[in-house]
């Protein structure tokens, strides 16, 4: 019997994104295939490790030694706080410095064309350029050009890119959302301010992917900072936790489209 393309949609969040890798361990455990990952910003960074085909001891390690120190290098404001140098040059070194089209799993990194004002998935390039673009929080991060265009964060077009799963060829799509409002959340710099916005503007856009998703998890790490890397072992836990509980519903949702492709014979 054909087995389904499953694809796996790795939403932004910051460093709540570690819940993923929780995720991905889970499905792996109980032999679900990933076939394809599209992901935006941190979904787009653990999606391009987990694609290399990194054991998930070797990335749980990664995981729980990655430091805010790395991923924020301060600069001169321009068009951004934080350069953005020292996080590229980690990811191309934890990728080889591969391109895309090189990955074990086919990947889709979801950017934003700040002058054209569009979606733009990179599937070819140098992986480091891409996640690069994915995680550029705007007003934090310098835009990274790419290809002659200047890119930020997925996350303000797809914050979860279901659609995006959907157009590679998934069959079923499982959506991992990890970047849930915060209320009441102390707003005390710049940072805050910026990325307790975007937060609210994406909670509408989140909808969207819903209706795209066959299965939707959302791992309860809202209480988390997605900016101060710490934590990282609770938050991968809660990713693995959210994901055990939906395990038989993605079995049932593979064992239905069997199912219904034998019906269709």
């Amino acid at each position: 019997m054909k087995e389904p393309i499953v694809g796996i949609a790795l939403g932004s969040g910051g460093a709540r994104g570690f819940a993923h890798l929780g995720a991905l361990k889970v499905l792996q455990e109980e032999n679900i295939s990933v076939d394809l990952i599209a992901g935006s910003s941190m979904g787009a960074l653990v999606g391009s490790f987990y694609a290399m085909g990194h054991d998930m001891d070797r990335l749980y390690k990664i995981a729980t030694a990655f430091k805010r120190k790395y991923y924020l290098d301060f600069t001169v404001p321009k068009m951004g706080f934080v350069s953005g140098n020292r996080v590229k040059e980690l990811i191309r070194m934890f990728t080889q410095n591969k391109n895309i089209e090189e990955l074990d799993i086919p990947l889709s990194i979801v950017t934003t064309d700040l002058e054209k004002a569009e979606k733009v998935v990179l599937t070819s390039g140098p992986i480091s350029d891409a996640v690069r673009a994915s995680i550029s929080i705007p007003g934090i991060f310098v835009p990274e050009k790419v290809n002659g265009r200047l890119l930020v964060d997925g996350g303000v077009v797809d914050r979860v890119p279901a659609s995006v799963a959907k157009e590679m060829g998934a069959d079923i799509v499982i959506a991992i959302d990890v970047s849930q409002v915060k209320t009441n959340e102390p707003v005390n710099s710049i940072f805050d301010v910026i990325l307790q916005t975007i937060d609210i503007m994406q909670n509408e856009l989140v909808k969207r992917s819903e209706t795209e998703a066959d299965v939707m998890i959302r791992p309860a790490v809202a209480h988390y900072s997605s900016r101060a890397f710490t934590n990282i072992e609770e938050i991968i836990r809660i990713g693995e936790e959210a994901t055990r509980l939906q395990i038989p519903y993605i079995k049932k949702t593979i064992e239905e489209w069997k199912e219904k492709q034998q019906h269709e014979k």
